[in-house]
């Protein structure tokens, strides 16, 4: 009922800037959540940033100052911006809706920090 498609992962150096962007489609409601997770190899898939549809925002301490998660209602689109990257964001990213408890999940783009 609803589809993410992400875009705009890659490879990257240290220290350098990524913009992630996932478009939703389908049954979209006026009030939901999105946001983006990312899950290393190994390890648990973790929170990195929410928004709500009326603006707030949320993050994780670990990117706190560094990743900025903003949206577009007229695409229905969210975007992460993502800056002074390091080895240890290297993951694969996940855009997630939620509406009243209902999640959708994207496939997944792959972020790759290495020089």
């Amino acid at each position: 009922q609803v589809q993410l498609v992400e875009s705009g992962g890659g490879l990257v150096q240290p220290g350098g800037s990524l913009r992630l962007s996932c478009a939703a489609s389908g049954s979209i409601s006026s009030i939901y959540v999105m946001g983006w997770y990312r899950q290393a190899p190994g390890k648990q898939r973790e929170f990195l940033a929410g928004i709500t549809s009326f603006g707030k925002t949320n993050y994780a301490d670990s990117v706190k100052g560094r990743f900025t998660i903003s949206r577009d209602g007229a695409k229905n689109s969210v975007y992460l911006q993502m800056n002074s990257l390091k080895p240890e964001d290297t993951a694969v990213y996940y855009c997630k809706y939620d509406q009243f408890g209902l999640n959708y999940w994207g496939q997944g783009t792959q972020v790759t920090v290495s020089s």
